[in-house]
């Protein structure tokens, strides 16, 4: 019998999705991604593994040369004992020392931040997908909604003709 796991299904590269931060996408221009990862306890790996995670509150601070991931919500193991991790801790990201040397530029300019976009697993292994974000003002979200809803619309259009049907 197979065994039922939390995470979600593999994609074409053989990532398996545990969480995504969809909003980030609608709230900043990503201008670079990166791939990182992770330093974690035990129980953490098997939370994941669970397919528990939040992203939403997340972002990568800069410190002493090491990047460190804040905010993100990975909720206890329901079996831990003792043992179990916090839930919001600082964890280490595992980049190579350009990368964070190039992060650490670009933060320094205004407005720039890194946010986390996605935490999956590549080969037994937890990566999570960061982003150098640069945030978006409220007509650049609603011009994005309206280019959405154009297309959305154009779309529904071809299909009406393709199917003989008027506009």
């Amino acid at each position: 019998m197979a065994k039922k796991s939390g995470a979600k299904k593999e994609d074409a590269e053989g990532r398996k999705l545990v969480a995504s931060n969809k909003k980030a996408r609608h709230d900043y221009h990503i201008e670079d991604t990166f791939e990182a990862g992770l330093v974690l306890q035990g129980t953490e790996v098997k939370s994941l593994r669970m397919g528990r995670a939040s992203l939403v509150d997340g972002f990568v601070d800069i410190d002493g040369g090491e990047a460190w991931l804040h905010g993100v919500h990975i909720p206890e193991y329901a079996q831990g004992t003792w043992t179990n991790h916090a839930a919001r801790r600082k964890r280490k990201l595992l980049l190579h020392r350009m990368e964070i040397d190039k992060i650490e530029r670009k933060v320094s300019e205004k407005g720039h931040t890194v946010v986390p976009l996605s935490l999956y697993f590549v080969k037994g292994r937890a990566k999570i997908e960061i982003g150098l974000a640069k945030g978006k003002k409220t007509w650049d979200k609603r011009q994005a909604i309206a280019e959405r809803t154009a297309d959305r619309e154009k779309q529904e259009a071809i299909g009406r003709r393709l199917k003989g049907m008027r506009d």
